[in-house]
């Protein structure tokens, strides 16, 4: 229940209900949190017939939700969704939870699939991949030791960062120096530090001087060694007075505290509120979480490009991959790899964490959800983790499970490899050599060893393709347009472990690029070779030649092909005959010991001299440069058409 009062605290003013058009008893009672209330009084309204808006549904819906009634809640959603009305990206999010609270995870699959030509392509990506994880047990308990801090306090505690040997924290405990903030009923929020004792555990709770006084909300703090400074949330205010927008919101800022006593604001704005700051030192980018008006759904996660600390750039968003209809919060990056909380729908119920690998630029991995050693059908949140004794690693993050101390707890955990599903990611780019031209429109598909296709995706206009998967130790890659050769290649799990570090480029050759026109006939691109005068054997200079043969067969394994050999009309017609046979057998026994199959062969002729290409027939005088013009092989295409499409 604590994460949904953190919610009120971050995102609306006091008397927040101010800025909303209230229209009857069910309006006044959902503004002040009263759902319950709410509920009564909108069956009221319907039961005497008075008209009730869509907006005011969507009310009842959000108050069955809240007060545990999903099925109720699904039905409403569901029918405003239908009417194609004023569904916010939000309120879709909480209809597929409330699917999902009745269990009804394969109606939300299958609505997901049928509306795959509306959404963004990611978020049905990465639903469908967690349910997959989900399916194989990937996210059971996964090694993680839990424990409740013993210095939680009956309020609300969270947003864990780490300070040195010691350990910041948010809380709403009660302090002479802050007046209670009433929706919450607790103290304004302020910002604490405790000593991390061997074990994980906290002692010697204070508050935290790193930061400037005030008689408002001081939360979520991360301290930068890079910088020197605290990065932490605050009240909008004017000395001991709340400054207010012209709609009557006080919203948060997100501001910096250097050590020796300098403050500035970093993101500030009257009627935008701004969350959970963390600063990467890595790159200097400060991530946060904010409802822009480009926002995906709720809150979205942003950076800003810094210099020292000093914002530099318009606020980015993370893009669909990480950002859904649901509220993302709490960035923390470590090891390539970002840590935060969604209440997505296709989780265990509120905020669940998750992990995405960082690739090149701002390119994202599926995001995984932790599994059940961390998340639960109540709200987790505020997850940060770095190396602890030995090989193990520690970290925090605040729930509000049952069994805690008070409205939000902070746990400790440990555990000994980075958490969450391992995944295999096959990314790069789909080029035609030899100038590396983007591939568009290829289909790359990820198979197991029974030639099972596990996922697939389509090379967009660059060539750029990325397609993931759980974890195996044994996988093919298999890439295919029509006009191009095709690529496969097994890969066992050392070679696995190598393509992760760097994209993987693919050539693809186009059909026509192998592919001459000689006799009125499509053949195989070739230069010629000849046998030494009346012999059949294959000779090392021959097989440079043979081999591009073999490698277009490889490249292209629908290929059909008809061996011809000819001989010039030196020598008897018989003789010829036998001769040219016998060396087409002998490149066919060539190619079938090189891998080839039989039925890319479609028969292996010899014509002797009875296709003479010049005037070099039996009886006629020729130099023997003539002569040497009659004396080929064909690799004849006998499928050109239905390769070439």
């Amino acid at each position: 229940m604590k994460f949904r009062i953190f919610i009120l605290l971050f995102s609306l003013a006091i008397g927040s209900s101010l800025g909303q058009e209230l229209t009857s008893k069910g309006d006044g009672y959902f503004y002040s949190y009263a759902y319950e209330e709410a509920i009564k009084e909108y069956k009221k309204q319907m039961q005497s017939g008075k008209f009730i808006t869509n907006h005011q549904l969507l009310n009842l819906a959000d108050s069955y939700f809240k007060t545990g009634e999903y099925n109720k809640a699904s039905k409403i959603y569901l029918d405003i969704h239908k009417n194609d009305t004023i569904m916010s990206a939000h309120r879709f999010n909480k209809m597929l939870q409330s699917f999902g609270k009745i269990s009804e995870q394969e109606r939300i699959r299958a609505f997901l699939k049928s509306k795959s030509n509306e959404l963004a392509s990611e978020l049905v990506e990465n639903a469908e991949f967690n349910y997959l994880l989900r399916e194989k047990k990937e996210t059971e308990a996964a090694g993680f030791f839990v424990f409740n801090l013993n210095t939680n306090s009956a309020f609300s505690d969270f947003s864990p960062a780490f300070y040195n040997d010691k350990l910041l924290f948010s809380s709403g405990r009660k302090s002479k120096s802050k007046r209670v903030y009433g929706p919450s009923g607790e103290s304004y929020l302020d910002i604490y530090e405790a000593d991390i004792e061997k074990g994980g555990n906290l002692d010697n709770v204070s508050l935290y001087k790193g930061v400037p006084d005030s008689p408002f909300h001081k939360s979520t703090p991360f301290y930068s060694e890079a910088t020197g400074g605290t990065y932490y949330v605050l009240s909008n205010a004017d000395g001991k007075n709340l400054t207010f927008d012209e709609k009557g919101k006080n919203a948060l800022s997100i501001g910096m505290a250097y050590e020796g006593g300098l403050f500035r604001f970093l993101l500030r704005d009257l009627s935008t509120s701004f969350y959970y700051p963390f600063y990467d030192d890595k790159n200097e980018r400060l991530y946060f979480a904010a409802n822009f008006e480009d926002s995906y759904g709720g809150t979205d996660l942003y950076y800003v490009v810094t210099n020292n600390g000093q914002v530099m750039s318009e606020p980015i968003n993370l893009g669909p991959r990480i950002n859904t209809p649901g509220n993302e919060i709490a960035p923390f990056v470590f090891d390539n790899s970002l840590f935060f909380s969604s209440d997505v729908f296709y989780g265990y119920g509120g905020m669940d964490v998750y992990r995405s690998n960082i690739g090149s630029g701002d390119d994202f991995s599926i995001p995984v959800n932790l599994g059940q050693g961390i998340n639960s059908k109540y709200d987790e949140f505020g997850f940060i983790i770095r190396p602890g004794e030995g090989h193990e690693l520690m970290g925090y993050f605040s729930s509000n499970r049952p069994g805690g101390k008070g409205n939000d707890d902070i746990y400790g955990f440990k555990i000994t490899e980075k958490p969450g599903p391992k995944t295999l990611i096959f990314r790069g780019k789909i080029v035609k050599p030899p100038y590396d031209e983007p591939i568009a429109g290829v289909e790359v598909r990820v198979l197991d060893v029974q030639g099972e296709v596990l996922s697939r995706t389509v090379s967009g206009k660059n060539g750029d393709y990325k397609v993931e998967i759980p974890y195996t130790d044994m996988v093919s890659l298999e890439v295919v347009k029509n006009g191009y050769s095709t690529f496969k290649e097994s890969y066992n799990p050392k070679e696995l472990a190598e393509i992760q570090k760097r994209p993987l480029q693919i050539e693809l050759l186009s059909f026509d690029d192998i592919v001459r026109e000689k006799e009125g006939k499509k053949v195989l691109h070739t230069n010629n070779f000849y046998f030494a005068s009346g012999r059949t054997d294959i000779t090392l200079e021959m097989t440079p030649e043979l081999d591009k043969v073999v490698d277009a067969v490889k490249r292209f394994p629908r290929l059909k092909i008809a061996i011809e050999t000819h001989t010039d009309s030196r020598g008897s017609n018989s003789t010829n005959k036998r001769l040219s046979q016998k060396r087409s057998e002998n490149i066919k026994k060539y190619l079938l010991n090189k891998g080839v199959s039989p039925s890319n062969i479609t028969k292996a002729v010899g014509y002797g001299e009875e296709k003479i290409l010049n005037n070099c027939t039996n009886g006629v005088y020729c130099l023997d440069f003539l002569h040497k013009q009659n004396l080929r092989t064909l690799f004849v295409i006998e499928n050109y058409d239905e390769l070439s499409q």
